[in-house]
Formats: structure tokens, C-alpha cells, sequence
């Protein structure tokens, strides 16, 4: 199966990671391996690229594409979850210092354009939304299962959705007749929840936000992101870089307070002049602000319109 997928802000990506050569390097979210391909492509004898990924496509389709990339670098495909990288590296006994660290949350190319995985709403299929296929929750389970009030929390809390209590009212009514087993069904559940006088006017699709809370809820992706990111900078050799790629408000709300959480931890009130909790930055800010994409990117690859990057740098010792 082709595993098709465009990097977003590639270039930006290859110059926040400042790649070395000879330098050791972690793509958490191997993909089609775009980003991972060209980051190959940079390194020479002595370096080295690992990639996780949770979707067994993915890490098949990218270590053959790897492999023909021809580098004299190490590579290592491993399956799971970046938030267990320190796990997975230890398991497959990698214990270099990395230089550079790469996290792309967005969802594949291939991930939406394949209507049997059930993320677009732009398709009838199976309501499934698993990025690792060999899990047990689904989509289904939840819009099936799950009681009003979680899943008011759900659409609340993961979408920002101002329906959301509507939402999961119209979900609970129309289950008691049928399972709602469908992406097209639940297109026509918000459909019906949402008034047309009330849709937003920016040209979004009405059910995104419903589908990027249930993908969230299913995937687990926003709980454990603060507790990794601090995890993945402990994974740096100093001057390493931790670069980010976030495609919703509210992942870049949770990478740009760690961020800044790391590079000014102090906790003392503003009024001491001196610091006397003695917690030390780790980090430093590379970018204060996100960057995003160029008119260019734009034009070529729609899908990079959300994305933002946040880079980070592991401080030396004494800084």
C-alpha cells in the first residue's frame, strides 16, 4: 500500500534541527517519512535517524523508503507511541544522546485520504479514527458507548466546540434507534444539531471540530503531550533541538507553555530580585513565536495552512 504524505514546513523543520552529520536524530512521527527522507539525506557515516510511529503502514512504507534513500547513517523504524520514546529507545538498546527531535502531530496524508480509516468527514466509512490499528477503542465505541456528559466533555474540551451539548444530545437519540456505526452518519448528526444560521462563516467543514475531538479522544494525544515533551528534551545532548509541528490551538497552547515552562521555570513571585527557588532552565526559546507557512507552501499543500513550529534548544551545562 502507498503511504503517501506531504512535510509540512519542511525546510523550516531541516533548518530548526541544525543537522549535523555525523549527529544522532528522532523523527516521533515517522509518517510517510518526508521529513525523515530529507533528514537522511544529511546525514554521513556515524550518524544516525530513529523513527516511531504507531501505525504499522507507516513504519512499512517508510523504511522502504528510507532504504532507498542509500545514506551511510544507521536507521531504526520502531513501533508505539512517541510519548513512550524513552521506552522504546532503551528496548531497542539506542542509548546516544540525540542532537535533534522532530514531532509532526498532524494527521497523515494517507491516514485521510484513506476512506477505510474513518478521519474525513468528507467520506462515508466505517467511524474508526485509530491511528495504531491493533488497539480496541474506536470512534464507534465512543459515539456508542459513552454517556452525554462525556461526550459534551469530549467535543468541549478537545474541539472548543459551542454545540458540543447539542451535539452529544443528538448523538444519544439517534443511537437509541440504531448503532451509529458511519462517518456519513454522524456528518448528518451534526448536521441536524448545528442550526444553518449559526455555522461558522470561515468556510470550515461544520463537523470538523467534532471529528478532530473524537480522533483526539480515541488517539489519546493531548493528556500525555506535556509529561513527553519534558520526557523528549531529558533525550538531548546539549545544543539539541526539539522541534514541534502542531495543527490546532489547542496542542500549540500545550507545546508553547512547556516550552516556556522550561526555559523559565521559576516559580519565585515577581517582586524578589533574586531567583531562590533554584529551578534552572533546560531550554532555550529558538522561536518566541510559531512559524508557519510560506504563500508558496501554501499554494502547493493546502493542509499546511493550520500548522505551526515551535523550536526549542537543550541548554549546555552552565548557561
Amino acid at each position: 500500500m502507498e503511504f503517501h504524505h506531504l512535510p509540512v514546513l519542511l525546510n523550516e523543520c531541516l533548518d530548526g534541527l541544525s543537522i549535523r552529520p555525523d549527529g544522532a536524530y528522532l523523527d516521533c512521527t515517522l509518517g510517510g517519512a518526508g521529513h525523515s527522507s530529507e533528514i537522511l539525506k544529511r546525514l554521513g557515516p556515524g550518524g544516525l535517524l530513529v523513527g516511531i510511529d504507531r501505525d504499522a503502514d507507516a513504519i512499512a512504507a517508510a523504511t522502504a523508503r528510507l532504504e532507498a534513500v542509500g545514506s551511510p547513517a544507521a536507521f531504526a523504524a520502531l513501533r508505539g507511541n512517541f510519548h513512550d520514546a524513552p521506552a522504546l529507545l532503551r528496548e531497542a538498546g539506542i542509548d546516544r544522546g540525540l542532537d535533534g527531535i522532530l514531532i509532526d502531530l498532524g494527521v497523515s496524508s494517507h491516514q485521510l485520504d484513506v476512506r477505510e480509516r474513518g478521519f474525513s468527514y468528507h467520506d462515508d466509512a466505517p467511524l474508526d479514527m485509530r491511528m495504531d490499528q491493533s488497539q480496541a477503542l474506536t470512534a464507534a465505541e465512543i459515539v456508542n458507548t459513552w454517556t452525554e456528559d462525556d461526550l459534551n466533555r469530549v467535543l468541549r474540551d478537545y474541539a472548543e466546540e459551542k454545540w458540543a451539548r447539542q451535539i452529544a444530545r443528538v448523538i444519544c437519540d439517534r443511537r437509541k434507534a440504531a448503532p451509529i456505526e458511519t462517518t456519513r452518519q454522524l456528518v448528518g448528526i451534526v448536521d441536524a444539531a448545528i442550526p444553518k444560521k449559526f455555522r461558522q462563516g470561515d468556510g470550515s467543514h461544520p463537523a470538523r471540530r467534532t471529528f478532530q475531538a473524537l480522533r483526539i479522544a480515541v488517539n489519546d494525544e493531548l493528556e500525555p503531550l506535556e509529561p513527553s515533551l519534558r520526557a523528549l528534551t531529558g533525550l538531548l545532548n546539549p545544543g539539541g533541538r526539539l522541534c514541534v509541528i502542531t495543527f490546532h490551538s489547542l496542542e500549540d497552547r500545550i507545546v508553547k507553555n512547556t516550552f516556556r515552562n522550561l526555559a523559565d521555570p521559576c516559580t519565585c513571585p515577581k517582586s524578589f530580585p533574586v531567583c531562590v527557588c533554584g529551578k534552572k532552565p533546560t531550554v532555550k526559546l529558538v522561536t518566541r513565536k510559531p512559524v508557519t507557512a510560506s504563500p508558496e507552501e501554501l499554494e502547493q499543500n493546502p493542509r499546511s495552512r493550520s500548522a505551526s513550529l515551535r523550536i526549542v534548544e537543550k541548554l549546555r551545562i552552565g548557561n
